[in-house]
């Protein structure tokens, strides 16, 4: 090989690796304009792994070099069992720690050498001025938003995923069928104009004994408010906090729901999803009905009381736990929906796993 030739070589390979990686200008939810090396190539994940899989393809997590261990494994850990039945290469990325616990770890984080991190918008904030310790380390962070369980912020984090991934076509399809799942269901309950229930929907982890936190202006709060329903915490709960018991009596609730997680099993809390039995989440969710006082409220009177997985909330796979909301509110308006197989639906579309379990429950079953 003469060396024009070589020169030739080295040229288009250089060449082609520039059109490979470019760096784009990236919106964020809090309206902040980062630039970033796309497709990223060194990611570390705060919250939302799911999500980053559905939307940027399992490929993605190639790239993952750092991970929030306890957003997934800690507070969903049979969804992390799936995964990592299925793919065990997830056990060998590096934790970084977890911002509400105060363990993140900035050190770690800098040690992984990033190319970008992404962040839920709660951990940008707790983060505080560690977030200038990042930044001034030249490493790039996206802030992405579905806790706040609002249309604009889910559709907008799936299409920042698609550009960080690479998948602005794939990400423009789920954030199109979300869109169109969600707008589809309020006008159903516009045109009805029905009267709004009463609802309250409480975090069931601490079971019958104990009154756990509700919801006011995020996550479940928000679903009921855009599903037409009339939340009765919003007046008390500005984001999420308990409410008094003697004010949810007080306020009549119409429907109520009770959200549980896979760590439910233990004790009296509700259990809700991956592997968990359909009856005995039905046993725990009746359970309930024995809080004093509740007998007379209209909820229990009428067999309205539902349980839902809190582990399909705050997440663009949560559209279907919105039709849930909405078919227990308005149950005239909603026969022909099966909130419980759109969401198994959306797994065997868009991700390598489909969990088993019981992911929405009737007290009435």
């Amino acid at each position: 090989m003469n060396f024009r030739t070589l020169l030739t070589l080295v040229g288009l390979t250089i060449f082609t690796g520039a059109t490979q990686a470019k760096v784009e200008v990236i919106n964020d939810v809090l309206g902040r304009q980062v630039d970033v090396d796309v497709p990223a190539k060194r990611v570390i994940l705060g919250f939302y792994a799911e999500d980053y899989m559905a939307i940027g393809t399992e490929k993605a997590f190639d790239n993952v070099v750092g991970l929030s261990l306890d957003t997934w494994k800690g507070w969903r850990p049979a969804s992390w069992d799936l995964y990592t039945n299925y793919r065990p290469s997830l056990k060998n990325i590096p934790d970084v720690g977890e911002v509400e616990a105060q363990t993140f770890s900035i050190e770690k984080v800098l040690s992984l050498k990033p190319s970008v991190i992404l962040l839920a918008d709660w951990q940008f904030k707790g983060l505080g001025m560690d977030v200038d310790r990042l930044e001034d380390a030249g490493i790039p962070i996206i802030v992405v938003d579905y806790n706040a369980q609002t249309l604009e912020r889910h559709i907008k984090s799936t299409h920042i995923i698609g550009q960080l991934t690479g998948q602005e076509k794939r990400a423009e399809q789920i954030a199109s069928e979300y869109q169109q799942t969600i707008e589809s269901t309020r006008q159903r309950i516009k045109e009805a104009n029905l009267p709004k229930p009463r609802t309250y929907i409480e975090f069931g982890n601490k079971g019958p004994s104990q009154y756990s936190f509700t919801y006011g202006k995020n996550m479940w709060g928000a679903m009921v408010t855009a599903m037409g329903g009339d939340n009765i915490a919003a007046p008390f709960v500005e984001w999420w906090g308990p409410m008094n018991p003697e004010q949810v009596l007080a306020s009549k609730p119409e429907v109520v729901f009770l959200s549980g997680t896979e760590s439910g099993v233990k004790g009296e809390a509700l259990p809700m999803g991956q592997g968990i039995d359909r009856k005995l989440a039905l046993s725990r969710l009746r359970g309930f009905e024995t809080r004093a006082g509740w007998q007379q409220m209209p909820a229990v009177e009428n067999g309205r009381v539902h349980g839902i997985y809190q582990g399909a909330s705050r997440s663009i796979l949560d559209a279907p736990m919105a039709q849930f909301l909405a078919k227990a509110m308005y149950p005239s308006l909603f026969k022909d929906v099966n909130p419980e197989q759109e969401y198994l639906n959306f797994y065997k579309k868009y991700l390598p796993v489909t969990p088993t379990g019981t992911f929405t429950v009737n007290i009435t079953e």
